[in-house]
C-alpha cells in the first residue's frame, strides 16, 4: 500500500484550501466505485484535473483489516493533492481511519451522499443528511485528533426534498470546523432526474466556506456553466471525466494522445485487465462506431487490446 511513499514529507504535500482560494474554479475528479483509483487519478491530472478523490472506502473495514488497507489505498508521490473519502458512522472509527491516511494524502472526506440500499442499510452515505449531530461529532473527532493543521475534513451529501433541512445542515457543519461541502444536487430518490442546481446556489448564498457542486457535469462547458449557474467554487465531475478524462483540458472528446497516454499509466501501474479495458470502452464511446464496440467491447486481454489499438488507432 504505502511502501513506495514512505519517504514523501508531509511538506510536499499541496494544500487543497490552496486551491479554493486561488480565484480559479476547482477542477475536481469525484470518488467513483472501481474507477477512480491511482492509474485513473494519475491520468486526469495529466488533463488539468486539479484535485483527486479516492474511491470510498468503509471505514471500519479499513481500519480493522491490513489487506482491506492494501487494496483500498495506493498512491505515490505524483498523487496530490488527494482526498480520501471515507464511508463511517462512528466518530472514533473515522478518527482511525484519517489518522491511517494522514501521513500520505491531503485530506478525508466523509461521504453523506452515497444512496445505494447497503449502504444506507448500514448507516452510512446519504441517511448521514438526517443526523446532523453525528456529522459534527465525526468531523470534531478528526478535527480534534489530526496534529496536521492543514489536513482537510471535508463532507459530500444529497439535497433533502426541503432544502431548509440541507441549509441547515450545512451551516450545522461549517460551524463544527468541515473545510467544504460538495453537493450533489438531488435528493436521495432521484437517479436520473434533472439536477437542482438552483439548490446548490441557495446553499453557495447560506455558508462562507467553499461549495463544490456535482451532478450531470459532461464537458468543460457544463462545467462553466453550473459554476455561473450555482456560484460553487469547484466543480466535481464523475461521468463525465470517466467518458473524456482530457475534459477539463478543453477536449470535446477523448484525444488519441490521452487514450495513449492511459495505455501507458495502466501498464505501469500493472492495472487489471478488466479495469484497464472499462477504461478503455468508457474513453473510445464518442469515437468508436457501432461495429468498432462489438469488436472491442469483447476483447479478453491485454495484447488484444494493444493489438486493436495499434491497428485501428496507431496507438
Amino acid at each position: 500500500m504505502i511502501g513506495d511513499i514512505v519517504e514523501t514529507k508531509q511538506c510536499q504535500l499541496k494544500d487543497p484550501m490552496d486551491l479554493f482560494h486561488s480565484g480559479q474554479v476547482v477542477k475536481i475528479c469525484a470518488p467513483m466505485v472501481r474507477y477512480s483509483k491511482l492509474a485513473f487519478r494519475t491520468l486526469v491530472r495529466k488533463y488539468s484535473c486539479d484535485l483527486c478523490y479516492t474511491p470510498m472506502i468503509v471505514a471500519a473495514d479499513f481500519v480493522r483489516s491490513a489487506k482491506a488497507r492494501d487494496s483500498e489505498f495506493t498512491t505515490n508521490k505524483g498523487d496530490h493533492p488527494l482526498i480520501v473519502q471515507f464511508a463511517a458512522k462512528e466518530a472514533q472509527v473515522l478518527c482511525d481511519a484519517a489518522r491511517i491516511v494522514c501521513p500520505f494524502a491531503d485530506g478525508i472526506d466523509l461521504n453523506c451522499g452515497c444512496p445505494q440500499r447497503w449502504a444506507m442499510a448500514e448507516g452510512y452515505g446519504a441517511c448521514l443528511i438526517n443526523k446532523p449531530e453525528l456529522i459534527r461529532d465525526m468531523v470534531r473527532h478528526v478535527r480534534n485528533q489530526i496534529d496536521n493543521p492543514r489536513f482537510s475534513v471535508s463532507i459530500k451529501i444529497r439535497i433533502h426534498e426541503d432544502l431548509k433541512r440541507t441549509v441547515d445542515l450545512c451551516q450545522k457543519a461549517e460551524a463544527t470546523g468541515v473545510s467544504w461541502i460538495t453537493v450533489h444536487g438531488r435528493s436521495v430518490e432521484e437517479r436520473h432526474q434533472p439536477v437542482h442546481y438552483d439548490a446548490i446556489k441557495i446553499i453557495k448564498q447560506s455558508v462562507s466556506i467553499p461549495i463544490v457542486a456535482n451532478g450531470d457535469i459532461k464537458t468543460l462547458k457544463d462545467a462553466e456553466n453550473v459554476h455561473h449557474l450555482t456560484g460553487a467554487d469547484g466543480i466535481m465531475v464523475a461521468r463525465g471525466l470517466l467518458a473524456n478524462p482530457a475534459m477539463f483540458a478543453g477536449y470535446e472528446e477523448t484525444p488519441l494522445k490521452c487514450i495513449q497516454d492511459w495505455v501507458d499509466i495502466a501498464l505501469e501501474h500493472g492495472t487489471p485487465f478488466t479495469c484497464f479495458h472499462h477504461h478503455l470502452m468508457y474513453m473510445m464511446e464518442r469515437i468508436t462506431s457501432k461495429q468498432e464496440k462489438k469488436v472491442f467491447n469483447v476483447l479478453s486481454s491485454t495484447s488484444a487490446v494493444l493489438d486493436y489499438l495499434s491497428d485501428h488507432y496507431g496507438v
